[in-house]
Formats: C-alpha cells, structure tokens, sequence
C-alpha cells in the first residue's frame, strides 16, 4: 500500500507558529510568554516535567484551551481565528486512553472521519488499521482490547482525516517494548513521507533517537531549545573522563536543575 504523501509540508509556512503565547489558572502562570516555530517535516521533541506547561500548550493549538496572550497556527491557520481550518491540519494522540465503549475499532475510525466531514474513507481507514496492526481487531469492541492496543486506535484516530501535523502526548506510556517499537516503526515512516510530528515523552532515550530538535519547558517557559546534537554537545563536559557518554537524560537533569547552556 502506498502512504499518504504530505504535500503541504512543502509550503513555506511553519508547520506549527506559537508567538508570545502566555496562560494562566489563577495564580498558576502555566505558560510565560512562549515563542517557538516547527518547521514542515521536523520531529520535533517537547520536555518538560510533570506541571512544565506541556499539556496546556498542546491544549491551545488543538483550541480546546485559549490563550490569555499570544497567537498560535496550525501551516498558517490561527487555531483561534480560523479554528476549522487549523484543526484539520493537527491529529492529536492524548496521553489519557479516551475510547467509546460501544464501538468497534472501526466504528470508532469511521466515526471520526465523519466528525471532520469525511465520507467513503473506508480504503484509509483500513490500510491505516493495517499499518497499525489493528486488522485482526477491528470489528472487536473497544472495551475488549489491551491497553496498548488502545493505544493504537488513539494514533488511527489521529490520522484518519490525514492531518500534515501530528502530535504525539506520552504515547508509549504503559505500552510493552514490542509495541512501542512498531509504533516508532510506524511514526518514523510517516515522519519520512512528510508529516510533521511533534513528541512529547518522559522516555527520553526515545526523543534522543527519534527526534531533530528539542524544546525543554520548565515552570511555563522555555529554557532550551536546538537540535539534538547541538545540546548533547554542549553537554559533554557534564560527565567526568571515564563515566560513559552524555545522554539526552543528562542534559535534561542538568537543565532543569539550573544549569547553563
């Protein structure tokens, strides 16, 4: 079968445009002033710790949360302004397994495409329910499978109206080695034929091999951000001759707790 070519991620717009974004829940300043720019066809990690401002941020551009302060676009569409537009170019997979009981696997599949209008999608809701090796469950009810099928069906959900954007919220949480490694086979493929994807994860060896770039979000604001090469150099002197090589780990732990780039 032939994968889906993202053909808008040659336009010259950022994938994803957050400009000066600020919220906050009373006192609590969950986002201070962010700015950042994903360009067409990056992987690109987002870290942080538990309360970093991560979820808040993935909230305002799918527009399930608006900004106090700030602009953010989805390849051009501001998630506000031009909400439809914007929301069919991001697929989102939640860290929360969220599934309807009554349906089948492709019940639930089919039934996404018609929340973003899409008819007679059978032939990509059946090669995404292949690549995903859902095919032997798909006409079990969702209340029959593992947790890390579950989770399968969460990234189909994400990808069922062919969204360029694709982000990723701790998406092998609770999920065995032998499906976490078919679900990086499977999203680094499509990273390959173009989307855009966007991962969030405490499995920071994951975001050190899988993505380009890395922003790291501490008490709502950004305190580092380049590419993965870049930051696992300027890191190298953390460890002392002789303890092994720098890992992302490292220069995470040395990051949040105040050290300087």
């Amino acid at each position: 079968m032939v994968f889906l070519r993202c053909l808008v991620c040659r336009s010259m717009r950022a994938a994803i445009s957050i400009k000066n974004i600020s919220k906050s829940y009373g006192a609590l300043q969950a986002l201070d002033d962010v700015s950042l720019s994903i360009e067409p066809g990056e992987f690109f990690g987002l870290l942080g710790p538990n309360g970093a401002g991560k979820t808040t941020l993935i909230s305002i551009l799918a527009g399930l949360v608006k900004a106090d302060r700030g602009h953010a676009s989805i390849m051009g569409a501001d998630v506000q302004s031009a909400f439809r537009e914007a929301r069919r170019m991001l697929g989102v997979v939640p860290q929360e397994l969220v599934f309807d009981p009554f349906f089948t696997v492709r019940e639930t599949l089919q039934f996404q495409s018609g929340y973003f209008g899409i008819r007679n999608n059978d032939a990509w809701v059946d090669e995404i329910i292949a690549h995903l090796d859902l095919t032997s469950k798909a006409d079990s009810n969702m209340r029959s499978l593992s947790g890390g099928m579950k989770r399968r069906v969460l990234v189909a959900q994400a990808l069922v109206h062919r969204p360029p954007v694709i982000i990723l919220d701790e998406p092998t949480a609770g999920v065995d080695v032998e499906l976490r490694q078919s679900l990086w086979q499977f999203i680094s493929r499509l990273n390959q034929d173009g989307h855009t994807i966007v991962l969030t994860t405490h499995y920071l060896e994951e975001a050190e091999a899988l993505c380009q770039r890395i922003a790291m979000l501490k008490q709502g604001k950004i305190v580092a951000l380049d590419t993965t090469e870049n930051l696992l150099s300027q890191y190298g002197s953390i460890k002392k001759d002789g303890e092994g090589k720098v890992d992302l780990e490292d220069v995470f732990v040395n990051i949040m707790s105040g050290g300087a780039l």
